[in-house]
């Protein structure tokens, strides 16, 4: 048994860049107050039976801010799987809830910071619930978590992402193609949208918008008549095809029962070929997106996140997570961040900007500008308008002084 109080980390879920920049943060902030930190190996499944962590130090965490993964593993599959599809909670057997409070209690943790998405703080709120001093940190490439603007992984996901379709574009326009990336997100957009608009993509299909092959070759066909032989589209893996199915990898599922995503730019590029006779070409990112070093805003939200879960153990606040609300770094119950999936609105200011630059969404005219209203009825031929008003007043104020 340790026997100096203890802050406990480990890493949850699938990989992605930041998650050492949080768990360094930890450790060279909670040496500042005086405690020492473990870390648990593989995720959950190093919290019992059989119980494996390692010590963390300045020394072992030295140099690891900028590298990609984590030093202490993860896994989304075993025995503490937590969700089935997109928000099903699968309850913790009673067993393995009580191995970990024995290991929290044995080893003196005073507090046990979990980084993990949905899934996984979903199992950090079950842990809550027994009594176990848990501090939730978030971790996603998807963005899906709602209470936090961002989830750290995210923006390295779509500067991988943009980057790919910088390359495309010159292949693309080279050969006159059409290009179709397929990227991460699961049943959220966010790769898609924010790649998309930085990478000058052509088409967007999200899971949050309808769409139709018959809008997605109409703006192939408008590219064509301006001269541009080529374009790019970027399409979520969770996008829903306009039937409604959703493209899954046969007989592939994660964790107890998520199905595994993927295979839809295949699906999007042979039905673009039948109705244009177009030369279509795909490329699916994958796991390139989880590797790699973090970006530098990933690398500045992983240590705050990592430094403000320490903040949290020392005040007593468990069964929280830490999250983002630009610029400040606050907390909110896990409960509220796992309680549904954050994704794009059709609205946001975003998808407005894309479309005002041309980009199409498969679901409207592709010369249809969200703006288009604004600058056809502008405010100063508004009747009710404060000008005409003021005008109006004056003037009455006039007729009554020529009156007297």
């Amino acid at each position: 048994m340790i026997q100096k109080p203890c802050i406990g980390v480990l890493t949850s879920g699938g990989d992605c860049p930041g998650l050492n920049a949080v768990i360094r943060g930890v450790v060279k902030s909670a040496e500042q107050l005086g405690y020492e930190c473990v870390g648990f190996l593989r995720g959950y499944e190093g919290l019992v039976d059989p119980v494996s962590y390692i010590p963390l130090n300045r020394k072992n965490t030295s140099g690891i801010l900028n590298r990609g993964g984590t030093i202490l593993g993860s896994t989304n599959k075993g025995r503490f799987a937590a969700t089935v599809g997109v928000q099903d909670r699968v309850n913790i057997p009673v067993e393995l809830l009580e191995g970990v409070a024995t290991t929290v209690r044995q080893l003196n943790v005073a507090g046990l910071i979990c980084i993990g998405g949905d899934g996984s703080l979903a199992v950090a709120q079950q842990f809550h619930e027994v009594g176990i001093p848990v501090i939730g940190v978030p971790k996603t490439i998807d963005n899906d978590l709602s209470a936090t603007a961002f989830t750290f992984g995210f923006d390295s996901a779509v500067a991988c992402a943009t980057d790919a379709l910088d390359r495309l574009k010159t292949t693309a326009e080279s050969h006159e193609r059409v290009m179709v990336l397929e990227v991460m997100g699961r049943h959220a957009g966010w790769i898609a949208l924010y790649s998309g608009i930085a990478g000058g993509a052509d088409v967007i299909l999200i899971p949050e918008i309808p769409w139709t092959f018959d809008r997605v070759c109409e703006k192939i066909l408008d590219r064509d008549h301006e001269g541009k032989r080529y374009t790019l589209i970027v399409v979520a893996e969770g996008a829903e095809l306009p039937d409604g199915a959703l493209v899954v990898q046969e007989g592939a599922k994660e964790g107890r029962g998520q199905v595994r995503l993927g295979g839809i730019s295949a699906y999007v590029a042979k039905e673009i070929e039948r109705r244009l006779r177009r030369e279509t070409r795909t490329a699916v990112l994958g796991h390139l997106q989880r590797g790699g070093p973090p970006t530098t805003f990933d690398r500045v939200l992983a240590t705050q996140f990592g430094a403000h879960a320490v903040r949290m153990v020392c005040e007593g606040r468990f069964g929280e997570m830490v999250c983002y609300n630009p610029p400040q770094i606050a907390s909110v119950p896990i409960m509220q961040a796992v309680n549904r999936l954050s994704q794009v609105e059709p609205e946001s200011s975003a998808v407005q900007a894309a479309r005002a630059l041309g980009i199409c969404f498969g679901d409207s005219p592709t010369q249809c500008s969200p703006f288009r209203k604004a600058v056809s009825e502008p405010a100063a031929a508004d009747e009710n308008s404060s000008a005409d008003s003021a005008f109006a007043e004056c003037e009455s104020l006039v007729e009554e002084a020529l009156a007297t």
